[in-house]
């Protein structure tokens, strides 16, 4: 408690916001699984499943975009407790009686945990920019891989919670304990959050939630494509594969699918070391497209061998975990560059807009996952994969080098 007392009231109330960022990214991982396999078990196809999550992600596009928007003019620590309350709101919704939990019910609650995910996210990441020094890029690169892969090792916990409870407690127990639980820390949060965190020096006009840098929207449209590559397998095709294929319980999926996130948070928190370059400076644009390129070629080599039928669990899980390295490298690559690129002035407005492409590119992969799954198969899911994972290395070439990493964008 000294030490705590110790720390300067900015650095306190970040450590509060990733406190509520963890809390939360546990609800949104379980909440996730638990609807996968739920609606899985009823009978529902993968793009009926998909279709669950839709609202999910459109309004994802649309809360990153104003949530920004918002968090320059009334201050992050209001946005964060929105998001939490919001979620809350979301997971009471599904504690109804199971006649009630319509397809247009639950995507409706879906709607409003996209909204909370998103504006929790966007809140999280601003306030990083704030408490680093311009100079200091890799402090900022190391406390932004931190952040980023503690929040997705949670969210790999998440998986695994929404699996057991769903076996242990049933679907409506689960959510109602999960709500129950955040309503507590959305309590505390409206008691501790007090400092107006990246409130804008001038109010922001509704137009400049629009990015006018091109860095951002060279770095933004590679994002969209790196995180569709991403969910085209993962959020449905994958699950789905594993529960009928491979005849996995509950306990089984949840608990690969949580190693997965947990195993990708675990090497995005030590990014910085494996990308850091010889003479000690912090990776640029160019290294973003070397990843990128890297990675492009492993799940078309993955789907290759499931064609070939050679040991398809070894080659389908093992695939999948080199995957995961790659792919947290490369998305820390991205949070740092965006992180870096953003203003400091007004920071949640470049911060939301690239999060806004990140959630387009989640929903065009959640489509695509159910879609290209019940059509094709998971080895297409990997095709398509490879494609955007390739599109967004090339896009990337266009990002800055390391001598225009600090410039400020127009």
């Amino acid at each position: 408690m000294r030490n705590l007392s110790a720390l300067s009231a900015d650095v306190r109330q970040y450590l509060v916001v990733t406190a509520n960022y963890w809390a939360f990214t546990l609800t949104d991982g379980a909440l996730r699984m638990l609807v996968v396999l739920h609606f899985h078990t009823l009978g529902y196809s993968p793009l009926q499943i998909a279709a669950l999550f839709l609202f999910y992600e459109i309004f994802g596009v649309v809360t990153n975009l104003v949530g920004g928007y918002l968090g320059a003019r009334i201050g992050l620590n209001r946005t964060m407790n929105l998001g939490l309350g919001i979620q809350v709101a979301a997971l009471l919704m599904l504690t109804v009686p199971a006649a009630m939990l319509t397809v247009p019910w639950v995507m409706g609650a879906q709607a409003l945990s996209g909204i909370a995910k998103d504006l929790n996210k966007m809140s999280a990441k601003s306030s990083i920019k704030l408490l680093v020094a311009d100079g200091e890029q890799g402090t900022l690169y190391r406390w932004v891989a931190i952040l980023t892969g503690s929040k997705n090792a949670l969210k790999g916990v998440g998986f695994f919670l929404g699996g057991g409870l769903l076996g242990l407690l049933g679907f409506t127990g689960a959510v109602l304990t999960m709500a129950a639980a955040l309503a507590m820390v959305w309590l505390a949060s409206l008691l501790l959050l007090k400092k107006d965190l990246g409130k804008a020096s001038s109010k922001p006009k509704f137009r400049d939630m629009l990015s006018k840098s091109r860095p951002i929207n060279v770095l933004s449209a590679a994002r969209l494509c790196l995180f569709g590559a991403r969910d085209v397998w993962f959020v449905i095709a994958l699950p789905v594969y594993l529960s009928s294929v491979f005849g996995w319980n509950f306990w089984l999926v949840g608990g690969f699918l949580a190693a997965w996130v947990i195993g990708y948070g675990a090497v995005q928190s030590v990014a910085p070391a494996l990308t850091r370059r010889r003479n000690g400076d912090v990776p640029d644009g160019r290294s973003a497209a070397v990843w990128a390129f890297v990675l492009a070629g492993l799940p078309a080599v993955i789907a290759l061998t499931l064609g070939a039928g050679w040991q398809p669990q070894i080659a389908l899980l093992g695939g999948l975990m080199l995957f995961g390295v790659l792919f947290a490298i490369n998305s820390s690559l991205h949070s740092y560059l965006i992180v870096s690129y953003a203003k400091a002035d007004g920071v949640s407005l470049d911060i939301g807009f690239y999060y806004m492409s990140n959630a387009l590119g989640r929903l065009l992969g959640t489509v695509l996952s159910g879609w290209v799954y019940q059509a094709y198969g998971l080895p297409a899911c990997l095709w398509v994969s490879s494609a955007l994972v390739l599109l967004a290395a090339l896009i990337s070439v266009a990002l800055p080098q390391r001598d225009q990493l600090t410039q400020r964008p127009a």
